[in-house]
Parts: C-alpha cells; sequence; structure tokens
C-alpha cells in the first residue's frame, strides 16, 4: 500500500521516526476478520504445542477491536476451534492486552483452577485509523499471535507478571466516535464507528519511562539483574522507544527481538507474533530468561518475566 497517496509522508520520514517499512492490513473481501485471525494463530500454537482444542480449560483473548461487542472474540474463536470445554472471553488493555490475557490464564492456572489455556492477541487497528492522520496511520497494523499455557511442576515458564495502569492520562491515546474519510484505495477495509486519537510526543516519554520502570520492578522482583536478561520482547509500536528502553536498562539492543520493521504497530497482537518468530529463529532457547513488557491505552503497561521451555 502506498502510503504517499494517501497522505502528507514519504518512506523515508515513516522509517525515520518509526522503523517501519512494512505493514499488513486484513481485507473484508477476503473476509479477514478478527475472529478469522484469531483462530488462525490459535491453530498454529496448538500445533506447535501438540494440544488438542478438547483439552482446552480457558481461552482468553487480548483485543480492542473485535467483531462485534458480543459475543467476545475468544467464545468465537472457541466455536471455530470446536474447544467445547473451555470458559473464554475478552480482556481489553489497549496494547498491554496480551500480556493482561496472559497474567489472567496464569493466575487461573496458579489456583488450580485451570490446567492448559490459550492465550491470544489479535487486533485489525486499520478498522479504526484515521486515515487522514499522518501520525497515526503510517504506524497501525493488523495481525495476530497465540500461546498456550500448561500447568507443569518445576521452576521454568512464567516467574512473575507485573500490570499497571493509570486512568488519568487516558486522554494520550483512546478512541473518539465517527469514521474518518476512507481513500478509495483502501476500500477493502471495513471502518468501524470509531477511530483511534493519539498525543504521540508526550505518549512517547511515558512509554519509555513506564517500560523502564515495570521492567526494572520485574527484575528487581526475581532478584535478577540486566545481565541476567537473555531476551527482551517489547510491545512493537515504534523503533525509538525499542531503543531508548534498551539505553535506560543498559541491554545491548542485540538482546531485543524486533519485527516491527516488518509488522508496524499490531497493538496486543505485537509480542506473541514477536515471540512465534523469535522462536522459530531459535533464538529464544531452553533454560532462558525472556523479558517481556508493553505499554497501551488506558493508559496501562505491563511486564512478564519468563524461564523459556520449548
Amino acid at each position: 500500500m502506498d502510503l504517499e497517496g494517501i497522505v502528507d509522508t514519504n518512506n523515508e520520514w515513516i522509517v525515520r521516526r518509526s522503523g517501519i517499512e512494512e505493514r499488513r492490513i486484513s481485507s473484508k473481501d477476503l473476509n479477514e476478520t478478527t475472529t478469522d485471525l484469531a483462530a488462525q494463530a490459535s491453530r498454529n500454537a496448538l500445533d506447535m504445542a501438540g494440544i488438542s482444542p478438547d483439552k482446552l480449560d480457558m481461552i482468553v483473548t487480548g483485543t480492542v477491536t473485535p467483531d462485534r461487542a458480543f459475543p467476545s472474540v475468544a467464545c468465537m474463536v472457541q466455536e471455530i476451534l470446536d474447544a467445547t470445554n473451555a470458559a473464554a472471553f475478552d480482556v481489553s488493555a489497549g496494547c498491554s492486552g496480551f500480556l493482561y490475557a496472559l497474567s489472567v490464564a496464569n493466575n487461573a492456572i496458579q489456583c488450580g483452577t485451570c490446567k492448559t489455556a490459550l492465550v491470544m492477541g489479535v487486533e485489525r487497528l486499520s478498522t479504526i485509523v484515521n486515515w487522514e492522520d499522518r501520525g497515526t496511520c503510517v504506524l497501525l497494523a493488523d495481525g495476530a499471535g497465540a500461546v498456550v499455557l500448561t500447568s507443569e511442576k518445576g521452576e521454568n515458564g512464567i516467574l512473575s507478571t507485573h500490570l499497571k495502569s493509570d486512568g488519568r492520562l487516558g486522554k494520550l491515546l483512546y478512541s473518539s466516535e465517527g469514521k474518518s474519510r476512507l481513500p478509495e484505495v483502501l476500500n477493502c477495509i471495513d471502518q468501524k464507528s470509531f477511530h483511534l486519537k493519539m498525543d504521540g510526543h508526550p505518549l512517547f516519554k511515558r512509554a519509555v519511562n513506564c517500560l523502564t520502570s515495570i521492567a526494572r520492578e520485574t527484575l528487581d522482583h526475581n532478584a535478577m539483574s540486566e545481565t541476567d536478561i537473555d531476551n527482551v520482547i517489547l510491545h512493537q509500536a515504534n523503533l525509538r522507544i525499542i531503543q531508548a528502553t534498551a539505553k535506560n536498562l543498559k541491554i545491548p539492543m542485540d538482546r531485543f527481538y524486533t519485527n516491527i520493521q516488518r509488522y508496524g504497530n499490531t497493538s496486543s497482537a505485537s509480542i506473541p507474533l514477536a515471540m512465534d518468530e523469535a522462536n522459530r529463529e531459535g533464538l529464544l532457547r531452553s533454560g532462558n530468561n525472556v523479558l517481556l513488557a508493553s505499554f497501551g491505552a488506558g493508559l496501562t503497561w505491563g511486564a512478564s518475566l519468563l524461564k523459556w521451555t520449548m
């Protein structure tokens, strides 16, 4: 898609400001709904884990772009998978949705009420983009990712998860009623009745500060230092945010996995997408300490520390 023909921008400006070179958008013409994307990611995760859908006790989806207000994306994916034994529901926490959903599922496992859970992050941000706003439309895209959690004894898996929010800062990133004008070249997109608004400059500073502080809190909780971390996967919002957070934490950039250049900002889908690619590339090795962190609308932010077991 040539964004230069839609808004006043150019490729050099986009790459320099965000690190994004490509992005994917779903199409109503191809019947690519939020549920479709989530179901495909779920099948991939279940196949990789060797888990049958009927073994799932819980399905939790992080999303702010469901196909309908209800039923939930999780319930519609449950129908597609025929995962009839699972409780299914969505979590809305902006770009932090996946980590919030991960925490809910992990807590259920820790409490003994769940043995196997499917956790998804999925978005069709193209449906809520104001395509006349170059500050946001060049950043956002569509995608889905999923993971399977199981209850196993031992010191591996999710070591801890830490979640924060501050509703006083919600006006930095929020949804506003009303559709924006849709360029003819984007008629394949099925727009929703609201669009995203973002106050980019203060949001950037807040994101770096929150990601840095939540990462340090997570390390302190687990009596670890930055040198103990083998891999870092941050929400893929902006390459400059990732670089600034790495500088603050004094963790080399070669430990940070990034794929924002290929997919753009996919909100709650970005961390599971990046985890999947990093794992398939052989970068996540058994025993590695993997730090996940995200920041999004709400404002919300969070981090999770994993001892990788695959």
